[in-house]
């Protein structure tokens, strides 16, 4: 039985830096493309990056791009986000989600992930 357990999230002034974490049990987690969503409250899922298997490839979606660090260690099965210079619009329910299907993931849509966290909420305050 897959599980990830997402944990870091908290309530940080605007300017901040927080690291989520992602620790997932039941799967060969190297063989995984990883992935982080945010959703904030009234609007859709969206994804924030995703990490290939050995993480040497990432992504990041544009609104994050140079403020936010996906990395994990594999032999810790666990996934992280780090996230500096937080913004307002930051705040939402961060989660983190697997993927076997690396072109699949690489789309970083929501139907591409079959694994998913139960999320960690990010608070940012102004």
């Amino acid at each position: 039985q897959v599980q990830l357990v997402e944990s870091g999230g908290g309530l940080v002034q605007a300017g901040g830096s927080l690291r989520l974490s992602c620790t997932a049990s039941g799967l060969t987690f190297a063989s995984y493309y990883m992935g982080w969503f945010r959703q904030a409250p009234g609007k859709e899922r969206e994804g924030v990056s995703w990490i290939s298997g050995s993480g040497s490839g990432t992504y990041y979606a544009e609104s994050v791009k140079g403020r936010f660090t996906i990395s994990r260690d594999n032999a810790k099965n666990t996934l992280y986000l780090q996230i500096n210079s937080l913004k307002p619009e930051d705040a939402a329910m961060y989660y983190c989600a697997a993927s076997r299907d690396g072109k699949r993931a690489s789309r970083l849509g929501v139907p591409d992930f079959g694994y998913w966290g139960q999320g960690t909420e990010v608070t940012v305050s102004s």
